[in-house]
């Protein structure tokens, strides 16, 4: 079976393709299998009998370990091959708060995404005790942990990921579920609300809910305000998500000796405090010998050996990996967890004609499902004859619900030898992964788009468009020719209702330990009471968590389609950026910095249709040669931001927020703290939201209030300027020009 060679290839050597600096480089793909499978091999006892089917299993794509281990695996990089890990329980005081943020810093420095439950931090306005001062709340502290996540990146080539938990009994709630209703707010982060069976009963019954911390109620609200709230952000912003916590902890394997309160950012693994998160994906696509032929199915006794295998590697794995602090080291250790999944399911719905989401596909799905963790627990169990159950292991896992449901071959196996690992299934997001093995459908996603195009970055900051089909599309083209696809067949996930998305999800979740990562899409025009019911009705269907997305104002439209045509659609990776036209007009500002030499130049083009204007390229210029590699960072920055179009007043206000630690200039009357934010406040003129000079503005301070600029050393807004210097009145600061 083909894929998108050259799609494939350029992913692979962005991501995964080991090329150190006068080293050895993998010069392809099978250099890079036999690179991992070398180093998950050394493990104790492994390497001569496993080396070969670790490798087989990666070469033909049928087992893709995640991202971080094909990447980090043999490299002797200092990073870990945990994709996520949630953080530990985040203490009630300021040294606390800021060791735990230093601590998530340093787990994104290698590579790995973290969740945090911030249910812990008293709520904004509570008293501070002993020092005479009001909380600020956990959002407050939400936002350092934003901005870490954005320093991390800047100084990293993959974007840093970040869940923030809170529970839906914390008086900070309403603030939680708003937050995202501000397009600049949390950006760094996913967000989800823990919901607690009590919740639901209350909702249920239309009754009241306490909201509570430490103990004692701070207020109370009606359950069904709450949730209409929740789901009206969630209708309109695509967030908070949905985690059911109490169903999480009562189907947990390691229930006996944890408590879980967050979830890692996908969501797809539900993590006790310092919980680590350690992947991989069986492609159910590659497992279907004859694909669209009468009679296909996956080779089921190829399925339950690769799972065999899979279950060996990632265990392997915990040994080799490092781990960004000691705590996620002590707890991976003596737990074992991993999370075996799947990726492929929709293609391989579609090779044995199945229709994704009805109940042919529903059982079969549980069918292949089953497999996998019959044979994952039995090959657990193997291990732990041969290499001794993980430190923490209990007989009383036997009772929990994941192990009671196992047959009686695999449950005498593990009551004679235990369990080597303490949870075995999840089902993760494939992302580029799935891309690499020639695009095949994502998880137990639907297919979003059967053709599209994929926004390929050039190291020149330009950008092309790469043309790419979903892997059983180019399958069927293979075999059949030009012969058009069933469309009854060939559903995607604009076609689907959102009951048939639940279905599938709701099928696998009872056949995994931890939980998974789906995202239920909507249309547009879903109505809002119907929109809500789909968490009511996944809650009742046994789903732990739950996540949905309808194109909105706040986040757009995720990928862009052409046309109506689902077995034929267009798709970007992240909004369409908007053709140049030849001639555009604008408009040139001149703004004379007084430290420099020369003046700025401002010009803003913008574009022009149906009557309306919106800014679409900025440049900036100056004669003084020291300006020129920011400003043209920043003309390739901004210009890439108004050319995706929507709401672009973020820019300007960001510009505006940065000061100089060398000291702003007085303009006009007016302390301006940085030349950058002089740009941002011609940017913000020019986009009509300043406010006309002589009018009050909205955030205008009020009567009495300090209205002097803030001092660059200390930060107090006591600058103040005297016979041509700013003095500042708290720290002495001085600066004359």
């Amino acid at each position: 079976m083909g894929f998108e060679v050259s799609l494939a290839e350029e992913i692979w050597t962005a991501k995964y393709r080991f090329a150190p600096a006068g080293g050895v480089a993998d010069e392809d793909f099978a250099a890079t299998a036999t690179r991992v499978a070398m180093a998950v091999a050394e493990a104790p006892d492994d390497r001569a009998a496993w080396f070969e089917r670790f490798r087989e299993a990666m070469l033909d794509f049928r087992f893709l370990p995640a991202g971080r281990i094909i990447a980090g695996a043999g490299t002797a990089r200092s990073v870990t091959l945990f994709n996520c890990f949630v953080m530990g329980t985040v203490p009630d005081s300021l040294g606390g708060i800021f060791d735990h943020l230093r601590e998530a810093a340093l787990t994104m420095q290698q590579g790995g995404g973290v969740g945090i439950d911030f249910s812990t931090i008293r709520p904004n306005g509570a008293p501070v005790e002993g020092v005479g001062a009001d909380a600020s709340g956990p959002l407050s502290f939400m936002d350092c942990w934003d901005s870490m996540c954005r320093t991390v990146h800047s100084a990293g080539q993959r974007r840093g990921a970040m869940m923030g938990c809170l529970s839906i009994g914390h008086p900070d709630i309403e603030a939680f579920i708003d937050a995202k209703r501000d397009p600049q707010r949390l950006r760094n982060f996913n967000l989800s609300v823990l919901v607690s069976d009590a919740f639901m009963t209350a909702l249920g019954a239309d009754a009241d809910w306490p909201l509570r911390f430490e103990g004692k109620t701070i207020r109370t609200v009606r359950a069904r305000e709450l949730w209409e709230r929740l789901m009206r952000s969630t209708y309109d912003c695509a967030e908070p998500g949905v985690i059911f916590i109490d169903r999480v902890n009562a189907a947990n394997n390691l229930q006996h000796c944890e408590t879980i309160s967050a979830s890692n950012p996908c969501g797809e693994q539900m993590l006790p405090p310092y919980g680590a998160c350690l992947l991989g994906s069986i492609n159910l696509a590659r497992l279907v010998a004859r694909p669209f032929a009468e009679g296909a199915e996956v080779d089921e006794r190829e399925l339950a050996e690769l799972t065999a295998t899979a279950v060996r590697m990632l265990d392997n794995v915990i040994d080799i990996s490092r781990y960004p602090l000691p705590q996620q080291e002590a707890e991976a250790k003596a737990k074992r967890r991993i999370g075996l999944g799947v990726t492929g399911l929709a293609d391989a719905l579609l090779f044995c004609g199945k229709v994704y989401g009805s109940g042919d596909a529903v059982e079969q799905a549980r069918q292949w499902l089953g497999i996998i963790k019959r044979e994952a627990y039995r090959t657990s169990a193997r291990l732990a004859a041969e290499k001794g159950p993980f430190p923490l292991y209990d007989e009383l896992m036997l009772e929990t619900p994941n192990l009671q449901c196992l047959d009686e071959v695999t449950r005498a196996l593990i009551a004679e030898h235990g369990l080597r690992n303490g949870c075995l299934t999840s089902i993760a997001p494939t992302g580029t992964t799935s891309l690499l093995a020639g695009n095949v459908s994502s998880g137990i996603e639907p297919v979003f788009a059967y053709s599209y195009e994929r926004r390929i970055l050039q190291p020149d900051g330009s950008a092309r468009f790469e043309p790419v089909e979903d892997y059983a599309m180019h399958v069927w083209r293979q075999i059949r020719g030009d012969e058009p696809p069933p469309e009854e067949l060939f559903v995607s996930a604009q076609t689907l209702k959102p009951s048939d998305h639940l279905a599938m999800q709701a099928a696998a979740q009872a056949l995994v330990d931890s939980s998974i990562s789906k995202t239920v899409n909507c249309p547009e025009d879903i109505s809002f009471e119907e929109f809500a019911d789909i968490y009511v009705e996944g809650y009742h269907l046994g789903c732990k968590g739950l996540t949905t997305y309808r194109p909105n104002a706040v986040t757009g439209s995720v990928l862009k389609l052409a046309g109506d045509d689902t077995a034929s659609g267009g798709r970007h990776d992240g909004p369409l950026l908007a053709e140049r036209a030849d001639a555009m007009r604008g408009t040139t500002y001149k703004l004379k910095w007084p430290e420099s030499a020369h003046a700025v130049y401002v010009t803003i083009n913008d574009l022009e249709a149906d009557g309306d204007r919106r800014p679409f390229e900025i440049f900036v210029n100056s004669k003084n040669m020291e300006h020129y590699a920011w400003t043209l960072g920043l003309t390739r920055m901004i210009s890439a931001v108004f050319r995706r179009g929507g709401d672009v007043s973020f820019v300007p206000e960001e510009l505006k927020a940065v000061f100089d630690p060398r000291g702003g200039a007085w303009m006009k009357g007016r302390y301006v703290p940085s030349l950058l934010a002089a740009i941002g406040e011609v940017i913000e003129r020019h986009i009509d939201q300043a406010v006309p000079d002589g009018d009050p503005r909205a955030d205008e301070p009020g009567v009495g209030a300090s209205t002097r600029p803030c001092c660059p050393r200390c930060g107090a807004p006591a600058l103040i300027r005297v016979e041509g210097c700013d003095k500042c009145l708290e720290c002495g600061h001085s600066k004359c020009g």
